[in-house]
């Protein structure tokens, strides 16, 4: 049985495994938090281009989160001893930033986790660097819609199972692959919390969508099969079959008439086709 935890002040108790209800307060800190997520890939954005190392990428991230009165979420985490992921062609998610160079025509994802006065503001989106052939822009492009209609989906009175049905959907009208390995997560004063948001799933099932659920979509769309492996570093996913993987993440509040999207771009280039 899903278990809900109304969470109305600073010093509520997080009791593990329970989805978290939030109040106004909870917006507010997931707005501010999510806006800086968003205003660092807005930033990011010029930097992206062929002869550019992850790793300088990376220590753009740090140096932004800090400027923003923020501290990044990922630094320290499980051992993780970088400020974001940045993951390219077939890497999934969670590649590691590194003095690997850009070339032209790859496509990258970079995540953030801003960690703003006690909230996360976790938001990921995918960057073209030169000319990116035909094929790849379309990848990216359908992994953009497949969150959109999740996003759709986001709503009282649904239930989470509507999200993944929504996306797995629409990615098989274009016989690409939905990775099942990750999925989306409860989100707010915890990086990772309650509950599981799968992105390919049944229609009608799941734990019921409530005002105050705070939790990421961020559908992995590969162009070829939905399979990933890990690489021995334990942290990044590949695609099996070495096709190209796209990902989009947003993280969203459940509403009493909808959702509210925390981590849209200000200057609108959280979305394909890019200028």
């Amino acid at each position: 049985m899903t278990e809900y935890q109304l969470i109305d002040s600073r010093d509520a108790v997080y009791r593990e495994g329970t989805i978290k209800l939030h109040t106004e307060e909870g917006f507010e800190g997931m707005r501010r938090a999510g806006r800086l997520a968003a205003e660092i890939l807005d930033d990011i954005a010029p930097l992206v281009v062929p002869g550019v190392t992850t790793a300088a990428l990376d220590d753009f991230v740090r140096e932004r989160t800090l400027a923003g009165g923020a501290v990044p979420a990922t630094m320290g985490y499980r051992g993780y001893a970088h400020s974001c992921c940045i993951s390219v062609n077939h890497v999934i998610c969670h590649g590691i930033p590194s003095e690997k160079t850009l070339k032209d025509g790859d496509i990258v994802n970079i995540d953030v986790t801003p960690l703003l006065d006690g909230w996360h503001g976790d938001t990921s989106r995918m960057y073209y660097v030169g000319e990116v052939p035909l094929r790849a822009k379309k990848l990216v492009e359908v992994t953009y819609e497949c969150l959109m209609l999740g996003i759709e989906q986001a709503r009282p009175g649904n239930r989470l199972g509507d999200i993944g049905a929504a996306i797995e959907a629409h990615a098989r009208q274009y016989r690409y692959g939905v990775v099942r390995e990750f999925c989306g997560h409860g989100v707010g004063r915890l990086f990772h919390d309650a509950p599981e948001v799968i992105h390919a799933a049944r229609a009608g099932t799941g734990p019921l969508l409530k005002p105050g659920m705070f939790f990421t979509i961020e559908p992995m769309i590969n162009a070829g099969r939905p399979h990933a492996k890990m690489l021995s570093d334990g942290w990044t996913a590949v695609t099996r079959d070495k096709s190209l993987s796209a990902q989009f993440e947003h993280s969203i509040g459940i509403t009493e008439d909808g959702c509210e999207i925390f981590t849209l771009s200000p200057k609108g280039l959280h979305k394909p086709p890019y200028v």
